[in-house]
C-alpha cells in the first residue's frame, strides 16, 4: 500500500489534535521583553504585564484572550499592546476564565509598605498542570500569608534588575522562599531600553553572577508538568520582538 506525504502530514496533524484533546499539548512561555511574557496552552493565551514604547522596544502587538497587569505604571500596563478583547485583570482575588485560574495576591512596589512606588499584584497562573508565578515590580521579601497563596510554583518569572525592584540579592532570598523549579529573570537593564529611564537597573548578567548558576538559554521556553528538573534552574529566555 502506498503511503504519500499527504497521508503522513494528515496524521501527524490527527496525533497532534488528540494530544491536545487528551491534555498533552505543551505550555509556551515566550518574553516580550522588559516584564512581559506571553503564556500559552493549547488555544488559551495570556499576555502579563503589557508595556508601551517608552521602555525603548519595537514590539509588535500580541492575540490574547487574557491579560494581568500588576500595577499601573506605563511600562506594565499598556493594553493598545494586546489584539483582540481579552479579559483584564488589574488586582488582587481569585479568577477563573477559560480553564485558567488565576489568584492575584497584594504586595508593594518598594520595601516600605508602598510609600515609595505604590502597590503591586502579584499573580500565580494554573494552566493545565502547572503553575506560574509573574511578581510584577515585587520590592520586598514575601511574607507568610503571601508564601501560603504562592505554593506549589513550577515556573517563577522574578524581576533582578534592582533600583525600580528586586535587585539581585534580594531575587534571589526571595527564590529561596518560594523554591520553584524553574526562574525566569525578568525586568533587567538591555541596550534596548530606554537609558534615561532605565539607566539604573543592573544586566542579567549581574544575577546570574551573584546566582552562581550556568542557565538555559532559549528562545521560548516549551515544557508541560513531566519536563520539569529535579534541580532548579534558571532558564534566560531571548526577547521575542
Amino acid at each position: 500500500m502506498y503511503i504519500g506525504w499527504r497521508t503522513i502530514a494528515l496524521k501527524i496533524i490527527d496525533c497532534q489534535e488528540r494530544r491536545d484533546m487528551l491534555g498533552w499539548a505543551d505550555m509556551e512561555i515566550s518574553y516580550l521583553g522588559h516584564a512581559s511574557f506571553l503564556l500559552r496552552h493549547k488555544s488559551v493565551r495570556l499576555a502579563c504585564d503589557p508595556f508601551d514604547k517608552q521602555v525603548g522596544f519595537s514590539q509588535a502587538k500580541v492575540k490574547a484572550e487574557i491579560v494581568t497587569i500588576s500595577h499601573d505604571h506605563h511600562d506594565h500596563s499598556e493594553l493598545g499592546m494586546i489584539e483582540g478583547e481579552p479579559m483584564v485583570i488589574e488586582g488582587p482575588g481569585e479568577y477563573e476564565i477559560k480553564g485558567v485560574s488565576v489568584t492575584g495576591i497584594a504586595s508593594w512596589h518598594d520595601g516600605k509598605q508602598g510609600s515609595l512606588r505604590g502597590k503591586n499584584t502579584i499573580y500565580t497562573i494554573d494552566m493545565d498542570e502547572l503553575r506560574l508565578c509573574h511578581l510584577g515590580d515585587l520590592g520586598h521579601k514575601l511574607d507568610d500569608k503571601q508564601l501560603d497563596l504562592m505554593d506549589g510554583v513550577d515556573v517563577l518569572m522574578i524581576p533582578v534588575g534592582g533600583f525600580y525592584t528586586l535587585g539581585p540579592k534580594e531575587a534571589l532570598e526571595v527564590i529561596k522562599q518560594i523554591g520553584p523549579s524553574i526562574v525566569i529573570p525578568m525586568h533587567y537593564k538591555t541596550k534596548e531600553h530606554n537609558q534615561k529611564i532605565f539607566a539604573k537597573l543592573v544586566t542579567v548578567a549581574e544575577f546570574l553572577k551573584q546566582a552562581g548558576l550556568e542557565p538555559r538559554k532559549e528562545k521560548k521556553l516549551t515544557l508541560k508538568k513531566l519536563d520539569l528538573p529535579e534541580e532548579m534552574e534558571i532558564v534566560v529566555l531571548e526577547r521575542k520582538a
